[in-house]
């Protein structure tokens, strides 16, 4: 028992100091890995919204979303992130940032639906 509960502390210590460690990241690998938990958190929160909104939408409308998710991923790709000879680069603040605004604009839109109707002409 007391090592589970030992094992319970080290967790939760270790939780608490790697979101300590992200207000004031220490070096870029630090940064990193906190930019990655935000935007790892904004990716889902897009893919949840995504689906409620979908769920709304007639067979129009789930073909504007996807159409406009596919262009915004698109999009995303470009400015956030480049190939070079040595490798493949992502700019997790530009891919947070961006993923950020899409789910802001897709929570919008399922707003709309729940209160005035699906507007298809908006996705």
């Amino acid at each position: 028992m007391k090592k589970l509960i030992l094992s319970l502390l080290m967790c939760l210590s270790g939780s608490a100091f790697a979101n300590s460690a992200c207000d004031a990241p220490k070096n870029d690998f630090d940064g990193l890995y906190c930019l990655n938990k935000v935007y790892q958190e904004a990716d889902k929160e897009l893919n949840e919204t995504y689906k409620k909104l979908s769920s709304q939408l007639d067979a129009n409308g789930k073909k504007a979303l996807k159409s406009g998710q596919l262009a915004w991923i698109e999009s995303r790709n470009q400015h956030c992130s480049k190939r070079e000879a040595n490798g493949f680069y992502v700019n997790l603040d530009c891919a947070a940032n961006t993923t950020i605004e899409r789910s802001r604009f897709l929570q919008d839109r399922l707003r709309e639906c729940t209160s005035a109707g699906c507007m298809n002409s908006k996705l």
